[in-house]
């Protein structure tokens, strides 16, 4: 079982690379399928990493929509399909 701490610190990377990833804008980020790409896989990478800390941390920031997260990360990886980026 990995440390739960290695799940905050792929949280915070993922953040970082998708504020660097965007930092030109929306106009570029949908002229640029590489960045949505990525994007799109750094949001999932972030979300999954965000189910495996644990209950007992998680509790401590109620108002955080963890179910929600987790329901997004489903739609990203099971309904990539239904994904509208406008």
């Amino acid at each position: 079982m990995q440390d739960s701490r290695v799940y905050l610190v792929h949280i915070r990377d993922h953040i970082n690379r998708i504020e660097a990833y965007t930092v030109e804008g929306k106009t570029a980020f949908f002229a640029d399928l590489k960045t949505q790409d990525a994007v799109i896989r750094n949001l999932q990478t972030l979300c999954e990493s965000t189910q495996r800390l644990p209950d007992a941390w998680k509790a401590t920031r109620p108002e955080i929509g963890w179910r929600t997260i987790g329901d997004f990360r489903n739609v990203l990886a099971h309904q990539y399909l239904d994904i509208d980026l406008i």
